[in-house]
């Protein structure tokens, strides 16, 4: 994958070739499209309304490098503006995917907790706290992941959306596990290499807890899992907790996904800490959203963002403003001609409206467009960096 750096170096080019591409449209739409202004600079200049073209058309390099100068800042803060969002959204989605819940209690491997004690984990600020089971699966030689869970009380802990399945909704898909225990939702890579039909029956070999033996559990599948919370990013499966555990004769909990509600989640992991010791690791969302990913998913750059926005904002102000007056400057000849001909204040004014409609038209119109192109190219040229890899699963020496 390419480094963060060099990836924004497409979206620069981008920036700088459509100013020189507004620029030129600038400069032919001003000096052929005199009947075009003169119908616009009616209202406002009346008879003059011929003239104000002419004089937009004559002055038309100072005013298409005022607009350029606007549509820049505007395209500015508008890709900086769906940038920042799109990346606070995205980092937060890898940091609920990577910790799972807004506090996760991991057990230690080899560890043989039941689910009821999820019951002593429902301390003061605890809403609900979900048994999750992890194991491990052959599927042919292939070594996966095995998230075992309860499919009607799942998204009570942690959130389930719909763009981490394919095949149906979250919903739609828990609700398959539920009616028929032995469904499984498998990864894209899976269907893909043993192409898979919706039905299909899907036998995995996992590890028997009376016998330490691997055994075979038939499974049907049933849709794709892109993502699940506490997942590799590679492959894995997601099936209902009640069907492996009965046919492997157990059902020893690898996590517990504890729900707070979004607030006071380092409170109640400090407190989770002190009443668990050493017997297992809790980890709460606050703490996963900083150091999740990649040194760029690491950094909050709403402060930074805030201080771009601002630039932007003077910069255009400063530029249309700055052009505009200095335009005004060197038509006083023009202004004297006109009102020795007979133009009245309103006439004037209206001329000078009339440059400053087109001039704030045509800026915020050219920089919407580049905005909402540099934007789509942002995302695009960083969605490897907006999704990061999970961290590697325990080994399955421990089951």
């Amino acid at each position: 994958m390419s480094s963060p750096s060099s990836a924004f170096l497409g979206p620069a080019l981008l920036w700088i070739g459509a100013g020189l591409l507004l620029w030129r449209l600038t400069l032919l739409a001003l000096a052929h499209g005199r009947p075009v202004l003169a119908r616009l600079a009616r209202p406002l200049t009346s008879t003059l309304a011929g003239t104000t073209a002419a004089v937009l058309a004559r002055h038309r390099r100072t005013l298409a490098r005022s607009m350029v100068l606007l549509a820049l800042a505007v395209s500015f803060a508008v890709s900086t503006s769906v940038f920042n969002s799109t990346y606070q959204q995205q980092a937060e989605v890898d940091a609920r995917l990577t910790n799972g819940a807004d506090i996760t209690v991991t057990e230690p491997p080899g560890a043989q907790t039941p689910p009821g004690t999820a019951g002593a984990l429902k301390i003061p600020g605890v809403r609900h706290v979900e048994p999750l089971q992890h194991r491990f699966a052959y599927l042919g030689s292939g070594l996966q992941d095995l998230y075992c869970v309860r499919p009607d009380t799942i998204a009570s802990a942690t959130s389930l959306q719909d763009a981490y399945f394919s095949g149906g909704t979250a919903q739609q898909l828990m609700q398959r596990l539920a009616q028929r225990p032995d469904n499984l939702l498998v990864s894209d890579e899976t269907v893909k290499d043993f192409q898979l039909s919706l039905g299909d029956t899907v036998n995995l070999r996992i590890q028997d807890a009376r016998t330490k033996t691997l055994q075979t559990v038939p499974f049907h599948y049933a849709g794709i899992a892109k993502e699940f919370p506490t997942a590799p990013k590679d492959s894995f499966f997601v099936a209902n907790a009640l069907y492996v555990a009965k046919a492997t004769g157990s059902d020893a909990v690898g996590a517990f996904l504890v729900d707070t509600g979004g607030t006071h989640q380092k409170a109640v992991a400090m407190q989770l800490s002190k009443q668990l010791g050493a017997t297992a690791t809790v980890t709460d969302l606050t703490h996963t959203r900083g150091t999740v990913g990649t040194s760029l998913t690491s950094v909050d750059l709403a402060g930074l963002t805030r201080i771009e926005l601002a630039v932007a904002v003077l910069l255009a102000t400063g530029a249309s403003g700055l052009v505009l007056a200095l335009g005004l400057a060197e038509r006083r000849r023009t202004f004297a001609i006109t009102t020795v001909l007979g133009a009245t204040r309103r006439h004037l004014r209206g001329m000078v409206l009339t440059e400053a409609i087109v001039l704030t038209a045509g800026g915020l119109a050219g920089g919407a467009l580049i905005g909402w192109v540099l934007s789509e190219m942002l995302v695009k040229a960083l969605t490897g960096v907006f999704d990061p890899p999970r961290p590697p699963s325990p080994s399955p020496a421990a089951t």
